[in-house]
């Protein structure tokens, strides 16, 4: 194997854009680094931070279960277009936009040094970014131990103008700003307010300047340092009401520095914050790495050169680990948002919130599998803290106990209320269980059964026992309305009958409840064996909607009717064939829309289940080609860096680790849909559902090995390009297996 991959990425200028500053979090505080020597910026960032709206009465979801059985009966009667009046006729409402909170802003006096060599890098395995031109260094952590943005100024006879600066793009007119500044014995402390319009709702910023050596004094609306030789800032954000208590803030950032600044070196205030947060993320971002055996010079390039190399082996092995260090940077309070932790602008596309039809679970997809728990563990605050309103969503829209889940959330609001004609996301019942999902595959990996996803899957399953009561002339059970998001057929409306995500949905919410809970375990399997089998169409793929007569309609980015393939097991191409075919089809019929690249890494994982090593390389050689990527590495949702989203940032480590492992709690699969492009490498750390970690090395020979460190005693199947066989597994006793890839 070559020398080591690359864990960082780096640039030979600052960044001119916030999209290109480099990213660093603790999955509550996030900053993006601008890293100029001369007028540096760092944006602040903070999950919590929502745009209110002061309408919190359209915040509710719609009343509607009392003219729900009207419109099943319409439904079934034919009536394709009967749900378009199946609102309460409100207008659409997005949920609360996230936004950043200011930006922390370092301003220079013209350099004589402006043409001296440059650098700015960050990173992976300590989340530390760093820019150094000549004397000057800064470097920039978000701890993961002490919930504190970290930075570390140092340069000979350093001159400062230190402020926090609320203005930035889309900052609304009437956002009400307070700023303060004292000197203090460490340097000075900085604060800003800033109180939304028409709302009690604010948010205060406080920095804590540590000085070492020159003067300080106050330049409103901050402190000018002069002739320091280290500046050391401490940044915190809260959001609230009415007034934060600066003092106490003041105190506990105090109370982080292990040293007096003005006795010793900020620098080892400093060494000794970082080494605390090392012992979290370091072995968090290490369990699980990528090596492709790249081209070591195209290793050393800087990341935007990379870009500009799509076929180079280099480009996915630096992306897998920027993608599982851009997601664990994001997850803690919650998981990543649409843009994972982080804006620059206070008009974030689609409010910046969470889209969970889609694109969250494309985000956290690989959060068993390449071990980052502190992803599923932000992921399941997200659903249990919202889980009351889930609650009014089943039984103010469909009048039934339970639990039912939104299409979108702000992270606050659980509840529904997001939807239009076009986009009638409150009929979409198949969110639970595709935000549970995660949960139970994290359970399986780690042989452990959390009573509270065990709870949610038995609300879940209520939910259905009183939902599912129609039945067609075959005496299976309809879902009825049933959506696909975000799509509709060819020949009806969107509000629909038996959707084909929906039937996974309710059968897998059914049975995994069945599973952990049996004293209903025999109720609950007999209602799924009446849901409906999945259809084949005309055209030999999977149809989108089960229901006889309804037309699929194939361009479209979102692929939920393959929810089955991925990321259920119920259709594989080992137990059922024949429906893996019709699924193979229904992806070769997939168009790709608008070029979403939450729709062409969706197709590649899809792809990778089914097999077709020349399908996955397809998609993601057209989101490698397609100019997805910023500078920063984070991406984008359009090509050519339109729209900063993390989708392909984030989904991309899963894509590569199915390709090469896939998993369930009875089954091993080895190398099932490699591509030629990927001739050698090694994977190493990454975790199945049946409780082994795997390390899996493959040679351009056609040779392989896998060792397996199991820690439960289990039988499984193993498949590989070779064929299947049994493989007995004793807890503590290492395996090898050798495999060829074809």
């Amino acid at each position: 194997m070559s020398a080591t991959p690359v864990h960082g990425t780096w640039e030979p200028a600052p960044a001119a854009r916030w999209e290109d500053a480099f990213l660093t979090g603790n999955g509550h505080h996030g900053a993006l680094v601008h890293g100029d020597p001369d007028a540096d910026r760092v944006i602040v960032t903070h999950h919590t931070l929502v745009r209110p709206d002061g309408d919190d009465e359209h915040r509710r979801p719609p009343a509607l279960a009392a003219r729900l059985p009207a419109l099943q009966d319409r439904l079934l009667a034919g009536d394709r277009t009967a749900a378009e009046d199946f609102t309460d006729g409100r207008p659409l409402h997005w949920v609360r936009p996230f936004h950043p909170a200011f930006q922390l802003r370092l301003d220079r006096p013209p350099p004589d040094d402006i043409d001296a060599p440059y650098r700015r890098a960050v990173d992976f395995t300590t989340g530390e970014t760093t820019a150094t031109r000549a004397g000057w260094t800064s470097r920039v952590f978000v701890s993961r131990a002490d919930d504190v943005i970290v930075q570390h100024v140092a340069a000979p006879h350093l001159t400062l103008d230190l402020s926090l600066d609320p203005r930035l793009p889309g900052a609304p007119a009437g956002l009400g700003i307070g700023h303060g500044a004292v000197l203090t014995p460490e340097g000075a402390l900085l604060t800003l307010r800033a109180r939304y319009p028409g709302s009690d709702l604010a948010y205060t910023g406080v920095t804590l300047a540590a000085v070492t050596g020159g003067t300080t004094k106050l330049v409103p609306p901050g402190v000018l340092v002069e002739g320091a030789t280290e500046v050391l800032l401490l940044t915190r954000v809260h959001r609230h009401t009415g007034e934060l208590d600066t003092v106490a803030e003041s105190r506990a950032l105090r109370d982080l520095l292990p040293v007096a600044p003005r006795s010793a070196p900020c620098s080892a205030s400093y060494d000794d914050l970082l080494s605390r947060h090392l012992i979290h993320h370091r072995t968090a971002y290490g369990r699980v790495t990528l090596d492709l055996a790249a081209d070591p010079a195209e290793r050393a390039l800087p990341g935007s050169e990379l870009l500009a190399r799509p076929h180079s082996t280099a480009l996915p092995e630096r992306l897998f680990a920027a993608g599982r260090y851009h997601l664990l940077s994001a997850s803690g309070l919650l998981p990543p948002r649409l843009t994972g932790l982080w804006t620059g602008d206070w008009n974030t596309a689609w409010s910046g919130a969470f889209t969970t039809n889609a694109n969250l679970n494309l985000q956290t997809a690989s959060a068993a599998a390449a071990a980052l728990p502190e992803v599923t563990e932000a992921h399941a605050a997200l659903v249990h803290r919202q889980l009351a309103h889930w609650r009014d969503n089943a039984r103010e829209i469909f009048g039934t106990r339970g639990a039912v889940a939104p299409s979108h959330t702000d992270g606050e609001s659980g509840h529904t209320y997001h939807f239009s004609r076009e986009y009638p996301l409150h009929l979409w019942t198949a969110g639970a269980d595709w935000l549970l999902r995660p949960l139970v595959d994290h359970d399986e990996t780690y042989g452990t059964r959390d009573p509270r996803t065990t709870a949610a899957l038995g609300e879940v399953a209520l939910f259905y026992e009183d939902f599912l009561t129609r039945t067609d002339d075959a005496g299976h059970l309809v879902v009825v309305p049933s959506y696909s998001p975000e799509n509709r057929p060819a020949n009806a409306s969107w509000g629909a009958l038996n959707a084909a995500m929906d039937l996974s949905a309710a059968r897998h919410a059914l049975l995994t409840a069945a599973d952990r809970r049996p004293e209903h375990a025999d109720r609950l399997r007999a209602l799924a064996g009446r849901l409906p089998p999945h259809r084949v169409n005309a055209d030999g793929a999977l149809a989108e909607w089960a229901w006889p007569g309804l037309a699929d309609t194939y361009d479209h980015r979102h692929l939920s009717h393959l929810y089955a393939v991925w990321p259920l097991d119920e259709i594989n191409p080992y137990d059922t064939p024949e429906l893996a075919e019709a699924a193979h089809r229904a992806l070769e019929l997939r168009g790709a829309e608008n070029d979403s690249a939450h729709g062409h890494l969706h197709h590649a994982l899809v792809a990778a289940r089914l097999g077709d090593g020349a399908r996955v390389a397809h998609a993601l050689g057209r989101v490698l080609d397609g100019d997805y990527f910023h500078a920063s590495l984070m991406s984008a949702h359009y090509p050519h860096r339109d729209v900063y989203n993390a989708d392909a940032a984030h989904a991309l480590p899963a894509v590569l680790i199915d390709m090469l492992v896939q998993s369930t709690p009875g089954r091993l699969v080895l190398l099932p849909a490699l591509p030629d492009s990927c001739p050698q490498g090694e994977l190493r750390g990454v975790r199945t559902r049946f409780g082994a970690s795997l390390d899996l090395t493959w040679a351009p020979d056609g040779s392989a090995s896998a060792v397996l460190h199991p820690h439960r005693s289990h039988r499984i199947e193993l498949r590989t390009p070779s064929g299947a066989e049994p493989l007995d597994l004793v807890a503590g006793e290492d395996r090898v297996i050798s495999v060829r890839t074809r």
